[in-house]
């Protein structure tokens, strides 16, 4: 199955080391970021699973639920959480999906056959309250996630949302951001009283 933006992620209910779960009522009024892993007890996994674990509290102020996925079962996620917790100084508290049948692996096109058929590839998917897919990312099995690029996405999706704005390249909070195409100059005017630079009349920049 393919998953697209804008995409209502699909629904499953599974055992985690949290307990089991019906993944959208977990979500609840949330954010999500859901990431899977090849498997338990490999390196690029453990440090990915132990800097999610540091960034707790960044996590929890964007109002966003991490949860990770391996092709393990739940008894092998315990096991590998102590491994975590030790090498990577932290406590892991988020939920790990057991996968060991890879279904919710191939729901989610997790399965990369040229990759492997029985582990997952590095997939990120950001989901927001509605349950609707707003970004997803790939990575290769040896390259470990950049989750400074995954804070960042975050706050431009909920800035873009609460503000009617668009981000551009390499945004961060307290840059300028744009106004959509969408919004004529007489509507930004409303708007965006603070005003705007124009570079072109499709390049409209502006402060929050």
């Amino acid at each position: 199955m393919s998953l697209h933006i804008g995409d209502i992620v699909p629904n499953f209910t599974a055992a985690t080391t949290q307990g089991d779960i019906d993944f959208h009522d977990w979500i609840g009024d949330s954010w999500a970021f859901f990431f899977s892993h090849p498997g338990d007890f490999t390196p690029v996994c453990t440090t990915e699973m132990g800097r999610t674990a540091q960034l707790a509290e960044q996590f929890a102020a964007r109002n966003t639920k991490p949860i990770g996925l391996s092709t393990d079962t739940v008894e092998e996620h315990n096991k590998w959480i102590a491994d975590v917790n030790e090498t990577q100084h932290t406590s892991l508290n988020f939920p790990i999906v057991a996968d060991p049948d890879l279904e919710i692996s191939r729901l989610y096109d997790m399965i990369h056959p040229a990759q492997s058929t029985t582990a997952a590839v590095r997939s990120v998917f950001i989901i927001d309250p509605k349950k609707t897919l707003r970004l997803t990312m790939t990575y290769p099995m040896t390259v470990g996630r950049n989750f400074d690029e995954i804070l960042r996405v975050i706050d431009a999706l909920q800035t873009g949302d609460k503000n009617n704005v668009a981000l551009p390249a390499d945004w961060q909070i307290g840059k300028d951001v744009i106004i959509p195409l969408s919004i004529s100059n007489v509507q930004a005017k409303t708007s965006f009283p603070q005003g705007w630079t124009e570079l072109r009349p499709y390049l409209r920049m502006t402060k929050l």
